[in-house]
């Protein structure tokens, strides 16, 4: 995405933070900057669809599944693959996208989820769990739903990312902020939540998963040239997790 502004973070207790629902005000506008930009189609999504594997036959949630690019690449690869998201505009999409058969839902990520126990081989978790406050309860379904074995791909924003944009800020505290966005003359308004890394590694560890895979990688060779930035392929922006139900 483009133009991006950024506000004044804020305490976990000030009013104000924008909840994921409000994707429904804007979500056409969100889901066609999403499938074709650097971050999500050249960067976000390669990567975890590598982390991901073969996936022929497999059993695959998308936690946060948005208006459905990643459930439409893992549902070509071979998987059998059902989504949630928690706004219902986005669900819409993501099911006129997949097909009325598609298996997508509205559900909360902090909430417990509307699957079975061990129902999963892995779940997929990309760019949603920033959206969380309290990590514990989310990591406990996400793990619920996982057969033992199975593994559960996290891609979330990069810490440092905060640390460089806010650096009059507290990196080590969880903080709320927002950016401001701009698609084909529409601008919409994202709010996060930053922790910082030793924050993630506790939580991911606290949950019993067991971490297996940390990747920081660059966007994919294909990307066109015309959108990556001018010092070349290699910039911070996610990090990705590969973790393991014991």
């Amino acid at each position: 995405m483009t133009d991006t502004a950024y506000t004044v973070p804020s305490t976990p207790d000030a009013p104000g933070a924008l909840v994921a629902a409000d994707y429904d005000d804007f979500a056409a506008t969100y889901a066609a900057a999403n499938d074709t930009s650097l971050f999500n189609a050249w960067y976000a999504r390669p990567e975890m669809l590598r982390l991901a594997g073969d996936v022929t036959g497999k059993r695959v949630l998308d936690a946060g599944c948005g208006h459905g690019p990643l459930m439409a690449d893992l549902r070509e690869r071979g998987a059998d693959v059902v989504g949630f998201d928690l706004s219902p505009a986005m669900v819409g999409i993501a099911r006129e996208r997949l097909g009325s058969d598609a298996d997508v839902r509205v559900a909360d990520l902090s909430e417990p989820l509307p699957y079975d126990d061990d129902e999963f081989d892995v779940v997929t978790c990309s760019l949603a769990l920033h959206y969380v406050q309290d990590w514990a309860p989310a990591l406990a379904e996400l793990r619920r739903v996982l057969k033992p074995g199975g593994q559960l791909l996290i891609s979330i924003i990069h810490p440092f990312v905060y640390a460089f944009c806010y650096q009059d800020q507290d990196y080590f505290a969880l903080t709320r902020y927002s950016e401001d966005h701009e698609h084909d003359g529409a601008s919409f308004t994202l709010t996060y939540w930053h922790r910082p890394l030793q924050d993630v590694f506790d939580a991911f560890l606290d949950s019993g998963l067991v971490i297996t895979a940390v990747t920081e990688p660059a966007a994919v060779p294909e990307t066109p040239s015309e959108l990556l930035p001018p010092t070349g392929r290699r910039f911070i922006c996610f990090l990705f997790f590969v973790l393991e139900s014991p």
